[in-house]
């Protein structure tokens, strides 16, 4: 049977998709329509924990509100749930005092139960998440197993909605447990890419990208948007912050250390503290185009004191869409970084030289830099240069690198 037949709304005759819709949601929504088409006094959704049945949603009405509630645990062995999905209940029980098994537990009379259906809530593995159940206050000869079939079908939606979840929560856990990880035993590193001015051929920053170790390898970008989805998000880009930091001391005084930082941390009070320890014109602190900001005039706010003791504010990704011509012109940074999108076959596409030229110029007249990344061929290069490009990197400038090998190939620029 489906709810189509049982003429329920049409949301009820549509297929949930988890992808879209949650269990806190759409769960509540089946219980009342249950309820109320099978003119019962509760209804409700039930999970088993161990040895516990624990009741997650309900749904009553106005007197019988008090009967159940979320939250509520009892022993499963005393619950109606439990011998229901043992089969020592039938799922329908028109009268519970006429049915022997239900009279005698103790639950019958403390909820005044006078007539019950319930279904176990079963996952696509078999496994019982707990069950799908309704309680009338005096029995009702009317119910029959045609109230059961339709019960099924929202102990199915509700079955699909819960193990989504349920498979989301693991997920959560075990990304949490990853990342306690990587921040208590230092599996993150950094690496360090030289960023190139033009017009001297000269390192003058570096560019501080994360790497993780970890038995299921994933890029910074899998890691840092997963400690996000769980909480930890500000906590991981703060020590890459500090670990960024921290090479400051073993770099020529006139280079720069650019770090990339989250809209929220940026205005985080852990991060103020921390670039208040360091000299403020040795940090660039790069916004990408793909992070959302809710509130710009708080970023520049948070920001204002730093940037005019000398700090720079970058925004990164610059091209790649819409948001970083936002970005761009609601904080004013002091560079612009070009998204490879741009300068990758820059020298051979017309329409990519042109944008790139447009930028180039706003930053000319702006006061801004613009910074190239993504240089990899000569010809780029030579573009770039031509179009008064300030700064470049990318991997004909020079792969990420650890900072022994950094420090190293800054010590040879000097010798030149």
């Amino acid at each position: 049977m489906t709810a189509q037949e049982y003429g329920l709304p049409s949301f009820f005759q549509q297929r949930v998709d988890p992808e879209s819709e949650n269990a806190e949601d759409v769960v509540p929504q089946l219980l009342r329509a249950l309820r109320r088409h099978l003119g019962l006094q509760v209804a409700f959704v039930s999970r088993f924990s161990h040895d516990r049945r624990v009741i997650e949603y309900v749904d009553a009405s106005p007197g019988a509100a008090a009967m159940i509630t979320p939250g509520d645990s009892h022993v499963r062995e005393e619950t109606y749930c439990q011998r229901i999905v043992d089969g020592r209940l039938p799922e329908l029980i028109p009268d519970a005092r006429a049915e022997p098994e239900a009279d005698r537990l103790a639950v019958t009379d403390s909820l005044s139960i006078g007539s019950y259906l319930g279904v176990p809530i079963r996952f696509s593995d078999g496994t019982v998440y707990g069950t799908f159940c309704g309680i009338g206050e005096k029995p009702d000869e009317s119910l029959n197993q045609r109230d059961v079939e339709l019960m099924r079908v929202f102990a199915d939606i509700a079955a699909r909605l819960l193990e989504h979840e349920a498979q989301q929560s693991r997920e959560a856990e075990e990304i949490r447990l990853r990342t306690r990880g990587v921040l208590e035993a230092g599996g993150m590193s950094m690496v360090f890419q030289p960023i190139l001015r033009l017009n001297t051929s000269r390192t003058v920053g570096l560019e501080a990208l994360a790497r993780f170790r970890s038995e299921q390898p994933a890029g910074p970008d899998i890691w840092f948007n997963q400690a996000a989805r769980v909480g930890l998000g500000a906590e991981l880009e703060m020590r890459a912050v500090e670990m960024a930091l921290d090479a400051l001391g073993q770099l020529p005084s006139e280079v720069y250390v650019s770090c990339n930082v989250s809209p929220e941390v940026a205005v985080s009070e852990p991060l103020l503290q921390l670039l208040c320890g360091v000299r403020p014109e040795r940090v660039v602190l790069e916004i990408t185009e793909h992070a959302y900001v809710s509130d710009y005039e708080r970023l520049a706010r948070a920001l204002a004191p730093l940037r005019q003791r000398g700090m720079r504010l970058a925004v990164d990704d610059a091209g790649a869409g819409y948001a970083s011509f936002r970005h761009i012109l609601a904080l004013q940074p002091d560079l612009i970084k070009l998204d490879m999108s741009l300068t990758q076959g820059i020298d051979t596409h017309p329409g990519r030289r042109a944008l790139a030229a447009a930028l180039i110029r706003f930053a000319q007249e702006t006061g801004s830099q613009i910074v190239a990344e993504g240089v990899e061929t000569a010809g780029e290069l030579e573009v770039l240069r031509a179009l008064q490009a300030h700064v470049v990197q990318g991997y004909l400038i020079g792969r990420p690198l650890r900072l022994a090998d950094a420090c190293e190939r800054l010590q040879a620029e000097t010798r030149l």
